[in-house]
């Protein structure tokens, strides 16, 4: 008497096999299933015993590949009435989710799978449908990713990401010191970030006790009115960033000054003025650099104060961070450039959040590479029109 069987393959401790067909070319294969009934129906929503049943019915659904064969169970079950739900429901038989046409395992390995490959990819694998993936992929990402953890958070970096064109971003917030991303939510207003700082308790707010960001007058609003604890700490990148736009303001005003000859020096030297004078590696850029240089006064005095801007940021004294504030701003005011004095006024609004650094040496370059990890993810998938699913799958890719 043989005693193959293929009943080890499924082992749903509420199911049995009662049959199996294979189609002539072996890519597919049938097996038939029904409910043990040596146990008891219980309701799929409570896990509870089920006083009755209604109706039986049937479902056919997707299971992990048998070798090379497609393999689909046709499983019939009963929908139960649940006295402690007060309604009808399927009974849990331990095989499939009651909103998924596929196993509980499949579910599990598709989800795997989406971890590491596009739903593209995931649908064409399995040959699936992709928005069947997608609804799987996203279904466990709300168990496992829906609800961050907002334990313990001390130190915190805010930025934005741009998710396509027309100014449309996104609010990160990273913990800081875990480089978990803990918050993602839709524009960059201080509405946003309030958002996130209703989810915390009050003991939880207070304990935060440092904010990197840029100088974004709506998030400084709200880590003013929602953190009563936390210093802001403003970020060396984005002012650099912003002292190079006005740069290159002061590059234009003296292109239109400059005779016909000294003209032809200025141009092609945008970039040349934002780089870093060592990244500057061409010695044909180097000569030009060095002639623009030493023919305009403004623009070397402006690339002198952003050398020095740098290094305000390297002090741990709160006393002569701010001397060295207060002279750089001097120097600044002197060339009375126009572009350069707003700057300065910006700069002297926001100086607590630059002498701040001296006590928390923090900044949002972790959130940059954050960031550039968002725009891969994003790139890869060819972009998401589901703005959740694109959080959870932010969420899952920094669990870690």
């Amino acid at each position: 008497m043989s005693v193959l069987s293929i009943a080890p393959y499924f082992p749903f401790r509420r199911i049995k096999i009662i049959g199996q067909t294979v189609t002539p070319d072996a890519a597919g294969a049938h097996i038939h299933a029904e409910p043990d009934k040596r146990f008891q129906p219980i309701c799929q929503v409570c896990g509870q015993r089920a006083s009755g049943t209604h109706s039986w019915t049937q479902r056919r659904i997707r299971d992990l590949s048998f070798a090379t064969a497609q393999t689909w169970i046709t499983c019939r079950y009963r929908k139960v009435f649940c006295a402690h739900c007060q309604g009808i429901h399927v009974e849990d038989l331990e095989l499939f989710h009651p909103y998924l046409r596929v196993t509980i395992r499949l579910a599990r390995y598709i989800y795997q799978l989406c971890r590491f490959m596009t739903v593209t990819e995931v649908a064409r694998h399995l040959g699936i449908d992709w928005k069947t993936v997608k609804n799987i992929d996203k279904f466990y990402l709300e168990h496992d990713y829906g609800q961050p953890d907002l334990k313990g958070l001390r130190i915190l970096a805010v930025d934005e990401i741009s998710i396509r064109k027309g100014h449309n971003y996104l609010t990160v917030v990273l913990d800081f010191l875990a480089g978990r991303i803990v918050f993602v939510g839709k524009k960059r207003t201080a509405k946003t970030l309030k958002r996130f700082f209703n989810q915390l308790s009050i003991s939880q707010r207070k304990k935060i006790e440092a904010v990197a960001m840029d100088m974004w007058d709506p998030f400084i609003k709200a880590v003013n009115d929602k953190l009563p604890n936390a210093k802001i700490v403003f970020d060396l990148f984005h002012v650099v960033a912003n002292f190079s736009r006005v740069i290159d303001k002061v590059r234009n005003r003296e292109y239109r000054k400059a005779s016909k000859e000294d003209k032809a020096v200025f141009k092609g030297a945008k970039y040349l003025l934002l780089k870093n004078r060592r990244n500057v590696r061409k010695q044909s850029h180097r000569n030009q650099l060095k002639k623009l240089l030493a023919l305009n006064q403004a623009i070397n005095t402006v690339m002198i104060l952003k050398e020095k801007l740098k290094h305000i940021w390297t002090y741990r004294s709160r006393s002569w961070a701010a001397k060295a504030l207060d002279h750089w701003c001097n120097l600044a005011r002197s060339l009375n450039i126009r572009s350069v004095n707003t700057f300065v006024n910006m700069l002297q609004r926001h100086r607590y959040g630059i002498i701040n650094r001296c006590d928390y040496p923090i900044h949002t370059g972790k959130l940059e590479g954050v960031n550039n990890k968002i725009k891969v993810i994003k790139r890869k998938a060819y972009g998401f029109h589901d703005l959740r699913y694109f959080t959870l799958k932010i969420y899952q890719a920094f669990s870690n």
